[in-house]
């Protein structure tokens, strides 16, 4: 079993910078693929990003490509997600996961992840 916890300042004017990270416990966490989510008030939850065990291969929703990026380091048991440029449609809770098995084809599946953590919010101001 895994536990994760989100942390991260929670407001930030538009065009400003943000960095989450997400703290692990439980098992190996180096055998996981780490992946953000967000949910927005009364929209569906949808991928972010994701990152593979080495961290030699990142994914992106093709929105977010170039304004995020998502690192890990195993050693602290933390994958983090940079975000620049925040738009005001970038509020929303932001959510990390884990998942043991995995395909490339099936990173931007929420269903594919075993572990979530609590979200956290992010507001981004006009």
């Amino acid at each position: 079993h895994v536990q994760l916890v989100e942390s991260g300042v929670g407001v930030v004017q538009a065009g400003g910078s943000l960095i989450l990270s997400c703290a692990a416990s439980g098992r190996t966490f180096s055998g996981y693929l780490l992946g953000w989510f967000r949910q927005a008030p009364g929209k569906e939850r949808e991928f972010v990003a994701a990152i593979t065990l080495s961290g030699s291969s990142t994914y992106y929703a093709d929105s977010l490509k170039g304004r995020f990026t998502i690192s890990r380091d195993n050693a602290k048991n933390t994958v983090y997600l940079q975000m620049n440029s925040l738009k005001p449609e970038d509020t929303a809770v932001y959510y990390c996961a884990a998942a043991l098995g995995w395909a490339p084809s099936t990173v931007f599946h929420r269903t594919l992840y075993d572990y979530w953590g609590q979200g956290t919010q992010v507001t981004v101001s006009s």
